[in-house]
């Protein structure tokens, strides 16, 4: 755990960001080129990642704000309680999409020929970001007399290492929807991307010892918004194999 900055004001954990961003956009420019995607799109999507990108880090603040307000009302409302990935996530997604839709007309490929791609870097910048969470002892686990336990110098027990078990999950994820989209150019990325890690990150909110929160029925704002992404990669999934069948049928009226 490295939890002091390195040197000046930079931290272990803003290093970790900024490798997974840059490793982010490493896999959306290499795959893109390997899926023949049309380079300007491609030049698209990178702007819009780093407009997207900005507006989740502070979707993330005001998420995480929202919370510890309902968790601590009589704290006030504040900016500076941390950050949530899945509340950046969503704020950065919805960002994405409000500004392709703005500039669909004019760009020269559609997002459904890159939507199986994302997952991937996703993946990648989440899974280093996670490790850049180990070094700031931020995310851990709860209390553990198991070999798989941590101790961070700010707490006095050892505990699992919630930020790592994560970290492996989404590496092997990415691996795998790198496989399935490279090998077999699979569709579905994303569907798999939001199931995988909806389910994952429900039942690893159970080892979680820090502060969570409650937001409904005794489950976490993760918990919760983990239920949301399982229901939107079926939903997802649904829609994406409708379309296909209708374009099938469209280019094949006789079959």
């Amino acid at each position: 755990m490295l939890p002091e900055p390195l040197f000046w004001n930079v931290h272990m954990y803003g290093i970790m960001i900024a490798l997974g961003i840059l490793a982010a956009f490493g896999v959306l420019y290499g795959y893109g080129k390997l899926l023949a995607i049309d380079v300007k799109f491609l030049d698209f999507l990178f702007y819009n990642a780093i407009v997207s990108i900005a507006v989740g880090f502070g979707a993330a603040a005001v998420f995480q704000g929202f919370y510890n307000y309902l968790e601590y009302p009589e704290g006030g409302f504040h900016l500076d309680g941390g950050i949530t990935f899945i509340g950046g996530f969503i704020g950065g997604a919805l960002c994405f999409l409000a500004i392709y839709f703005i500039f669909r007309r004019r760009l020269t490929a559609r997002l459904t020929d890159a939507l199986s791609m994302i997952p991937c870097a996703i993946t990648v910048a989440h899974a280093l970001g996670r490790v850049g969470c180990f070094f700031a002892g931020c995310c851990y686990g709860k209390e553990t007399d198991s070999f798989l336990g941590v101790q961070f110098p700010h707490l006095s027990h050892p505990v699992h290492a919630t930020q790592l078990y994560e970290a492996i999950f989404l590496f092997v994820l990415f691996g795998v929807c790198t496989f399935l989209l490279l090998k077999f150019r699979f569709r579905h990325n994303l569907s798999l991307y939001f199931v995988a890690y909806g389910i994952f990150r429900f039942a690893i909110e159970y080892l979680r010892d820090d502060e969570r929160g409650k937001l409904v029925g005794g489950i976490s704002p993760s918990q919760f918004w983990s239920i949301g992404l399982v229901l939107a990669g079926i939903a997802v999934f649904v829609i994406w194999t409708l379309h296909d069948k209708k374009k099938e049928r469209q280019e094949n009226p006789t079959a």
